[in-house]
């Protein structure tokens, strides 16, 4: 159909609208376009430049190296050595199972920590860095780096590692580190950025937990960069951090050795203190552990065997066992009951082999009595009766406060793991924990260091060193902190009169050196090393009335864990006190017999600083000493290992 002249006119009218309209919005969009652009690459420049160069450049966090732990002679006990490994990134090696395959041909490959890292190789980003293989040797990590080129995606690193030179002997002391696990992250309320590295190592017991803030360091940075995939492109530059601390402990390493070794084929515990500065020189735990199979996390055979072990290695007896200390204890009650005023000095009392307290009988070791027993004979024989009736006159309260002033009951802080408190009973603790009343026969129980009396080698250790000096003397564990000596906390005199601390002594003197010394066959010959000491033996098990009728079992004829614990406490030299020992051997039987003679030979250790001659002993000794010191296992000195500047 033909159009007219006028809608001809009308329809170009309107396409000439429509035109303007859409010319006109696309102006106006590609004006606005023009501003955008002008303000982001002009005004906005800055801002999109500092983006760019943010996606672009990335911080990588560098472990700093871990502070090395000295002896009190400044040889290293918890140091870190070069740690040779391999390492594969799966992009760059292609065929992953030829390449491990080659290597194999070169170095000896830990099938487990193979499987465990080609997981975790697919488990990650191709470009990532995975660990083959840690510690190797220089020569196999020699012979990977010579034969590089044909193994593609392989790469020989080298790091650090914790190593403990002295393993099983500074086990319990220091401890061990070991990767952070999540049970670790979840305790610390505020992460160290570290600790999210994989695979990044911190203390885990001893030392090493304790005082992991200050061993740590503060880590260093790398700039690298990135492309959009996030694989490094290149380093840029690195700031290497701040090393842990050194630290210096007390302890010396020649006597912890010796100490353990003479502890060895034994469940038992040693602890050695300076009586002036309460230096700790040492503190063996037998049996040990070697820390280094914890570095890299140890195998549940090897953790079996050792939780297996019904001699306990994993825990640290000198801190954490607490045992009844037996006649040990006598000086307290003794102590207390003179004090007070309900016993003379020279007052005797008649033991007959028990005592009688109402219906029920407490029997003295000595099954015929010691007849009459003054204080000083009492502690000489280790007569039980004669402490029944103090603490029957005295009550358990006094007894307590003595036990405080000579530090049993007392949590000491010091950076070890478990460190116990013990238990030193009372009346108001009776009500308040086990919620009864508190009976004359648990005074009686608790007068001779059984009942509910519980101390650990350490408190016995600082009981012993108080006694020596009357002074109330702290245990240190810290020497120095990078090379900045610790404080030696002030002493104060013990709240007992001289001449009652005086007696004390004169008894334990005579224990290890008169006739009827309890503690004789273990004594000191060298007249300027007397030593003044206590044995003590505990109960682990009930002696029945028809047993007791019978004649009680003897130790030997026993199961190893229904014997007693054996303990022994000493110093020397007595007229300058100089060392305080204590040893417990758990089920060894007498401590006369089974803690004594370690106790005697440890404290001869540190008098001499090294084997003691055997003019030491008794002359019927001599041979048989000489022979034990022949066979005795002692390590050689530990390589020292490379200085580190801290400038």
């Amino acid at each position: 159909m033909k159009r007219t002249p006028k809608e001809v006119e009308d329809s170009a009218r309107l396409v000439t609208r429509r035109g303007a309209v859409l010319g006109g919005v696309q102006l106006l969009f590609m004006g606005g376009l023009a501003l955008r652009m002008r303000q982001m690459q002009v005004e906005e420049a800055d801002e999109y430049r500092l983006l760019a160069e943010e996606n672009r450049i990335n911080m990588r966090l560098i472990p700093p190296a871990r502070g090395v732990i000295y002896d009190r002679n400044g040889v290293p006990i918890a140091d870190n050595s070069q740690n040779y490994r391999i390492i594969i990134v799966r992009e760059d090696a292609g065929d992953v199972e030829e390449v491990v395959r080659r290597l194999k041909r070169l170095v000896p490959l830990d099938e487990n920590d193979l499987e465990r890292a080609l997981r975790e190789l697919e488990r990650r980003s191709p470009f990532v860095p995975v660990t083959l293989a840690d510690r190797l040797s220089w020569e196999d990590f020699s012979r990977v780096a010579s034969n590089a080129p044909a193994l593609p995606g392989i790469t020989p690193d080298v790091g650090l590692s914790r190593h403990y030179p002295m393993a099983e002997d500074f086990a319990h002391i220091v401890g061990y580190v070991g990767p952070v696990s999540d049970y670790d992250l979840s305790r610390i309320e505020d992460p160290d950025p570290l600790l999210q590295i994989p695979k990044f190592q911190i203390g885990k017991v001893g030392v090493e937990t304790k005082l992991e803030d200050r061993l740590r360091g503060k880590a260093g940075t790398r700039r690298i960069e990135v492309n959009a995939a996030g694989r490094v492109m290149r380093e840029l530059g690195r700031d290497p951090g701040i090393p842990g601390v050194d630290l210096q402990l007390t302890t010396d390493w020649r006597l912890q050795n010796f100490a353990q070794a003479r502890l060895a084929n034994e469940s038992a515990a040693a602890v050695v203190m300076d009586v002036e500065t309460g230096d700790l020189l040492a503190m063996a735990s037998a049996p040990a552990f070697d820390p280094n199979k914890f570095v890299r996390g140890i195998s549940s055979r090897d953790y079996g065997e050792l939780t297996a072990n019904t001699y306990r290695p994993l825990a640290n007896k000198t801190v954490q066992g607490t045992y009844p200390p037996g006649s040990t204890f006598k000086m307290m009650t003794g102590l207390a009951a003179l004090k007070a005023g309900v016993m003379g000095p020279e007052e005797t009392v008649w033991c007959p082999g028990h005592f009688q307290l109402g219906r029920r009988r407490f029997h003295c070791w000595k099954r015929g009595g010691h007849g009459h027993v003054s204080f000083d004979k009492a502690i000489v024989q280790s007569c039980d009766t004669y402490f029944y009736e103090a603490s029957r006159r005295l009550g358990i309260d006094p007894i307590e406060e003595m036990c405080r002033e000579f530090g049993l009951g007392e949590r000491f802080d010091l950076p070890i793991s478990a460190v116990a408190e013990g238990l030193i009973p009372s009346v108001k603790w009776k009500a308040q924990v086990r919620g009864e009343t508190w009976r004359p026969g648990d005074t009686i129980n608790a007068s001779i260091g059984q009942g509910y009396v519980l101390t650990s080698p350490l408190q016995l250790a600082v009981m012993t060193a108080r006694l020596a000096t009357g002074r109330k003397v702290m245990p240190r564990l810290v020497k120095s902190i990078d090379g900045l000596e610790t404080e030696i906390a002030p002493t104060e005199p013990v709240n007992v009169p001289a001449h009652l601390m005086e007696m004390t002594r004169r008894a334990m003197y005579r224990v290890s050196n008169s006739d009827r010394g309890t503690a004789r066959r273990s004594r000191i010959v060298e007249a300027s090393m007397e030593m003044a000491g206590k044995t003590g033996t505990s109960q682990v098990r009930n002696i029945t009335a028809a047993e007791r009728a019978a004649g009680v079992f003897k130790n030997e004829d026993l199961p190893w864990e229904r014997r007693d614990h054996g303990l022994f406490v000493c110093y020397a030299p007595f007229d300058r006190p100089k060392y305080a020992v204590s040893v417990v051997v758990e089920h060894g039987g007498g401590g006369s017999s089974a803690a004594a003679p370690p106790a005697r030979d440890i404290l001869l250790f540190a008098l001499y600083g090294g084997i003691p001659p055997v003019e030491a002993y008794p002359s019927d000794q001599r041979e048989r000493m000489r022979t034990m010191y022949e066979e005795l296992v002692l390590r050689d000195p530990p390589d020292p290992g490379p200085s580190r500047s801290r400038a």
